[in-house]
């Protein structure tokens, strides 16, 4: 049996980079963008090891509203969405490549430097009868890694 269809889904905690770039296009849609850092830490040889990897984030719509009033570099956030490849030829005529994520659920976790700790986190989904996503895993750090 082969599979039908394929799964591209993408869960993301991680801070954001840079104070969100908006569009506003002619037709009333709103686009956000900003860079995401995810870190890991680990132990390797005794000594404590962090690797951190930037993610491009785009947001449409409600979710982008929200991200344009309420998100600013610092802020933690929970994103889940796809991973999107696009190309375009620069003006020198060479293929250009951009790896994003685009999200359709975005919850803000509190802890950035953007909000004031009286303001409530703020959460946008463009699918609304999606559930929240259980986060039972820890976070933490993994001293060891099996490789």
């Amino acid at each position: 049996m082969g599979l039908s269809r394929g799964v591209n889904k993408v869960i993301l905690i991680g801070n954001v980079g840079k104070d969100p770039e908006v569009k506003h296009l002619d037709n009333g849609m709103v686009i956000t963008k900003f860079s995401l850092a995810t870190s890991e830490t680990y132990t390797k040889n005794n000594e404590k090891v962090t690797n951190t990897e930037w993610h491009n984030i785009v947001l449409f719509k409600g979710q982008a509203e929200v991200a344009e009033k309420y998100v600013k570099k610092g802020d933690a956030l929970y994103i889940e969405g796809k991973i999107q490849t696009r190309s375009w030829d620069d003006q020198d005529g060479n293929k250009r490549y951009m790896t994003e994520i685009v999200g359709n659920n975005m919850q803000m976790l509190g802890g950035g430097s953007g909000r004031k700790n009286d303001q409530p986190a703020q959460q946008a989904s463009q699918e609304s009868a999606q559930p929240q996503a259980q986060q039972s895993e820890s976070l933490g750090e993994e001293d060891d890694l099996p490789f």
